[in-house]
């Protein structure tokens, strides 16, 4: 996985970088080496806003691009809601598109058989053919 770190209107420490590289880590156990992670921090400008640090992140697969977006006080809260929203949108991911191609495959039983089910009588008493 490969991850990059930006951070807008405002810069960006040591620590917060450190921190974000070691919570998003945990995702690349359910990534391909290859995929681009960007990181993306910002901070709004009004004071009155409690929530005023946030975190957002685009991860680019080989399918649709997850993104997610959180706020919170503090970059490193932010980052740790961000992560456990894209584990569970990533693990989502992967489920559709491991699981769902096995619930659409025909049974092996059913394909040897020739796919015929059985026949119900029809109103006249007779099978329907």
């Amino acid at each position: 996985m490969r991850l990059e770190v930006k951070a807008l209107h405002d810069t960006l420490t040591d620590p917060v970088r450190a921190y974000a590289e070691k919570r998003l880590g945990k995702l690349a156990r359910r990534l391909h080496p290859d995929t681009l992670v960007e990181l993306t921090l910002f901070k709004e400008g009004n004071p009155a806003i409690r929530d005023g640090h946030g975190a957002e992140a685009i991860v680019y697969t080989k399918g649709p691009n997850v993104v997610a977006r959180e706020s919170a006080p503090t970059y490193e809260a932010a980052i740790d809601r961000l992560v456990e929203k894209l584990e569970r949108q990533i693990e989502r991911q992967r489920d559709k598109r491991v699981l769902e191609p096995r619930r659409r495959a025909p049974k092996p039983a059913a394909a040897a058989e020739g796919a015929v089910g059985p026949t119900e009588p029809s109103e006249s008493g007779e099978a329907a053919v």
